[in-house]
């Protein structure tokens, strides 16, 4: 959908900043300009995955845009990174998914790594040299994370990972991916049985499987890793052993869902955006469809959905840029953003007729791309289950009070001289 620089609706101003606005703008003019003209060839060739994008954005330092500036970063916080995505995703939800997909590893670096690791690996993705993907899924556990089959053992100095994993987001862009293999084979149900490692891509025995194309989302690579007995230095390892489980469940919840409400709020913009140009512009009677009032109900509904959704997304990070304690603020806006975004884009394709079934028309693809918000970061069964938890006030770990407070993008590194 082509895309025209706007402001920030009056809604957002209490969680947004002058730098925020002109970002806001910065990323506006850059979707105009750079992504929009790509849109139609992404879509027409799914079995492609768009790199001039990722390095358009990287050249920007946008995969980058919670480092601290001592490792070359933007220095900035959720507000920022959301802003990025929610606007990029009103032009290409896959374009998006390629930004949002580096931001979750990026998080556990910034949490977990040491000062050492990161200045190893943050300042090579503020330059644009570097993409990372976080690998967690697998064939048989699926995002059971309790699950995972994937093994790491000890061999003096290094360690050896064998497994595979599925649906790992950027996996043919990313130089380097995170890793959640299991560490501890006597209990295997223990929440220390899980490590996290740093693998690099050239790695021997690590594959990557050819580009599939999913349903929608495409130009995005979202594949299959395969390692065979590969080796990684035990200076690799992210957090300490046995913290893989956090590494994991503190970036899905800190990242993954805040960035997949992101891109669930961009669509749900366009399909709006995109109904609305319809109707006041298809003649009806002596008027427009616009005018006809059983339309003009539903387009409410529409539009509630969107003012809500979007409320939902920047409140919740903003929170999260606190260091308030939002975990189930971040899963509610993952969660209703993509189940009112949803509804929103059947309701669109309802009022099209029969031009929504035309393939190459905008919003065939923004049904489609709906369709990935669901599943990453917790199905919708899962976030219920957690908001679930939070009615009963049910004492679980409140990742954004314990890592967000003291987020490196606020303070300053405390062994610099």
């Amino acid at each position: 959908m082509p895309a025209t620089p706007t402001t920030p609706p009056p809604a957002l101003r209490p969680y947004l900043t002058t730098r925020h606005n002109l970002l806001w703008d910065e990323a506006d003019t850059f979707a105009t300009e750079h992504i929009a003209p790509r849109a139609a060839r992404m879509e027409a060739a799914p079995g492609r995955v768009e790199r001039k994008v990722a390095d358009l954005m990287a050249a920007r330092g946008w995969f980058a845009v919670t480092v601290p500036s001592a490792f070359g970063g933007l220095g900035a916080g959720h507000v920022t990174k959301t802003i990025l995505i929610h606007r990029i995703a009103c032009v290409s939800a896959a374009a998006a998914a390629i930004l949002q997909a580096t931001l979750i590893p990026v998080g556990a670096l910034l949490h977990f790594a040491t000062y050492e690791q990161k200045g190893r690996w943050l300042p090579r993705v503020a330059d644009g040299s570097l993409l990372l993907s976080i690998a967690v899924t697998e064939p048989r556990a699926g995002g059971h994370i309790g699950g995972i089959e994937t093994t790491a053992e000890r061999a003096g100095n290094q360690w050896v990972i064998t497994g595979s994993k599925i649906h790992i987001g950027n996996s043919h862009l990313a130089g380097a991916h995170l890793v959640v293999a299991r560490t501890d084979q006597a209990g295997m149900s223990t929440s220390h049985a899980l490590t996290a490692f740093m693998v690099e891509a050239d790695r021997p025995g690590l594959s990557v499987s050819d580009h599939r194309p999913g349903l929608g989302l495409h130009g995005f690579s979202a594949g299959r890793l395969d390692l065979d007995h590969v080796r990684v230095p035990e200076d690799n390892v992210i957090g300490e052993i046995g913290q893989g489980l956090s590494v994991a469940q503190s970036s899905s919840i800190l990242y993954g869902r805040p960035n997949l409400a992101a891109v669930s709020l961009g669509i749900h913009e366009a399909v709006v955006a995109t109904t609305t140009a319809r109707l006041k512009t298809r003649p009806r009677y002596r008027g427009t469809l616009s005018e006809l009032p059983v339309l003009r109900d539903r387009i409410g509904d529409m539009e509630a959905r969107l003012r809500a959704g979007r409320i939902l997304a920047y409140q919740s990070v903003h929170l999260l840029d606190q260091g308030l304690p939002c975990d189930a603020d971040l899963i509610n806006a993952k969660y209703l953003g993509h189940q009112w975004a949803v509804q929103s884009t059947q309701d669109a394709m309802e009022l099209h007729g029969a031009h929504a079934l035309d393939r190459d028309y905008v919003l065939q693809r923004l049904w489609r791309d709906i369709q990935h918000t669901y599943p990453p970061a917790g199905t919708g069964e899962v976030q219920r289950i957690r908001l679930a938890d939070a009615a009963f006030d049910e004492g679980h770990i409140q990742w954004s009070e314990r890592l967000a407070a003291e987020a490196a993008w606020a303070r300053p590194d405390p062994t610099a001289a």
